[in-house]
């Protein structure tokens, strides 16, 4: 009978990296260094370090899913090789002691992961062992070959194994790094942002429920959105669409940044991921019918981001579904909340809906929350045409206990400042509205005041719940005006005012926020005023973007039609 060792600990960059020993065979007068040790924590090597995967431009319009599976399935955990330099600094260290003894050995692990022994040329795929490299010791590099998605399959760790003369010697078990979402306090390293192109940009719906018809006039004056970006950001991509799909502008809403990083014993190696909406659109076939197809805009993340430590991964349901429905599983919907006392990663934030419909892709949200680091705070957007979480909230710093607050869109506060201005004030004055309402004419409409103040009781509803969740005070929260109207196809909400909250973060002391034009008077927008005042108690400076005819008319804003790298090193690492 054999028995259990353990052996001493291994610090590595504060992580105890204890190493799991069994007893099958493994003599307890073995020395220490026979056992397996090393890093505990390994990256889903998920990037293109050579760039080795292409995306054809047909690639980009194809209909249906098997362009979509294809993509997600190259990256540098699809091979057994070692990628180049930079694919050896995403694998995880483990040694095997000198000293082990026997004829020959063997390394294996779990299939969630894969191992390499590395030897004078590189790091091999052939896990034999040698009496020699039995010997001297041996340096191994594990990979692992996907992400989290589902812990009832996989609870995200594995057991590296020696096996000597077919006898186990030693285990050493490890987990994978889960994505760990960005957050808007992080400074943007670079922006995201769709441009003009060629062609119609957007195909024409079959039928209802399918695609949305937008205006003729969108996306339109692509200067004034963005040169406040240029000036403002360190570094801004304007991305090229297909003739086919430019006109999906939406750049929040194709993926959500994270990070995956392990401790390493020359630091923190860390990988870029973008987790990719999961959107399905109904795109017309060309024969009066439509195709499932995964949003096809999505797919330039393949073609724009992905690369050296930069990974792309996806999760979703292929299905018919109405197009109000499915934007629910836009990441728009998919928010972060910044550390505070018990959740140090922070906290997602998502919308959702009380009829099944409205609720995001269930195989999507179980990816999400399977990572265990960030638990959700769910709030209701069922009553907005869009749906989005982003809509109507946005963190920004605070000289508060937890350092941050929220934005709020106040719907209330709009109708009280519209109230105060001569009822012949216009507002959207300075863009190219075909109608100009007066503050006399809407408030003197009791069907637009019913609704905007039903809208402030949705808003209402998602405060508790965001107060309930993270311990703010109702009066911390920064309140900011913005006017709703019900959409006259569906009996949802949609901002009439730009929704000041949905603008971009580009540093905690910068916010990119969508130009209400609200009421002039006296030269002045009342709306922009009343916000300059609210958050200058937080030290954010406000530089705003008229995105009227590139978001606004088309449903979103700034926040919306943009996205970012954020710089995460000063995050708390997630395995302390």
């Amino acid at each position: 009978m054999g028995v259990k060792v353990k052996l001493n600990a291994v610090k590595v960059v504060g992580v105890v990296a204890a190493s799991f020993l069994v007893s099958s065979g493994f003599s307890a007068s073995a020395t220490a260094e026979s056992a397996l040790s090393g890093d505990t924590v390994f990256l889903p090597n998920v990037d293109d370090d050579q760039r080795r995967c292409h995306v054809a431009p047909a690639d980009l319009d194809a209909l249906g899913g098997e362009v979509d599976a294809r993509l997600a399935a190259c990256n540098d955990a699809a091979d057994d090789r070692v990628n180049g330099y930079r694919d050896e600094a995403d694998l995880a260290r483990v040694r095997v002691g000198r000293g082990s003894g026997g004829r020959s050995g063997v390394i294996s692990v779990d299939a969630q992961a894969r191992v390499f022994v590395k030897r004078h040329n590189g790091f091999s795929p052939d896990t034999r062992l040698s009496a020699a490299e039995l010997r001297s010791g041996a340096e191994l590099g594990v990979e692992g070959k996907d992400v989290l998605r589902d812990r009832t399959k996989w609870d995200g760790w594995v057991t590296v194994t020696l096996t000597v003369d077919d006898r186990v010697r030693a285990r050493h078990r490890m987990r994978v790094a889960p994505l760990i979402l960005q957050n808007d306090l992080q400074p943007a390293t670079t922006v995201f942002a769709a441009r003009p192109s060629t062609g119609p940009g957007w195909v024409q719906r079959p039928g209802p429920g399918s695609l949305p018809e937008f205006p003729a006039r969108f996306p339109g004056d692509f200067d004034k959105f963005s040169t406040p970006l240029r000036q403002e950001a360190p570094d801004v991509r304007f991305v090229k669409g297909t003739e086919s799909w430019w006109k999906d502008v939406w750049w929040q809403d194709l993926f959500e940044p994270a990070t995956a990083s392990m401790p390493t014993r020359h630091g923190v190696q860390t990988m870029r991921v973008a987790i990719r909406s999961a959107n399905v659109f109904q795109v017309p076939d060309g024969k009066g019918g439509t195709v499932p197809t995964p949003r096809p805009a999505g797919r330039l993340v393949f073609r724009d981001l992905r690369g050296p430590d930069v990974g792309v991964v996806q999760q979703y349901t292929l299905e018919d579904r109405h197009f109000v429905h499915d934007q629910r599983n836009a990441t728009g919907n998919i928010e972060s909340l910044p550390p505070y006392r018990g959740f140090p990663q922070g906290r997602m934030v998502h919308g959702t809906g009380f009829d099944n419909r409205l609720q995001p892709d269930k195989a999507f949200i179980t990816m999400l929350n399977a990572q265990g680091q960030q638990p959700p705070v769910v709030i209701d957007t069922s009553w907005l045409v869009v749906g989005h979480a982003d809509e109507t909230m946005h963190v920004v710093r605070a000289d508060n206990a937890r350092g941050w607050t929220l934005v709020v869109a106040d719907p209330r506060l709009a109708e009280r400042l519209l109230r105060e201005v001569p009822r012949d004030t216009e507002l959207l004055a300075g863009t190219s509205a075909d109608h100009k309402p007066t503050a006399g004419e809407l408030l003197g409409n009791p069907a637009f005041v019913g609704d905007n103040q039903q809208a402030a009781r949705h808003i209402d509803d998602q405060v508790k719940i965001m107060l309930a969740e993270t311990g703010l005070r109702a009066d911390e929260l920064i309140r900011v005006p913005v006017l709703f109207f019900k959409a006259p196809e569906v009996p949802l909400f949609m901002a009439l005012t730009p929704g000041i909250p949905n603008g971009l973060s580009l540093t905690d002391r910068v916010f990119a926020a969508p130009d209400p034009h609200g009421p002039v008077v006296g030269g002045k927008d009342v709306f922009r005023q009343a916000t300059e005042r609210a958050i200058a108690a937080s030290g954010v400076r406000i530089r705003w973007v008229d995105d009227y005819l590139w978001a606004h008319i088309g449903g979103g804003e700034v926040h919306c039609t943009t996205n970012a790298w954020r710089d995460t090193s000063s995050a708390r690492p997630w395995w302390k």
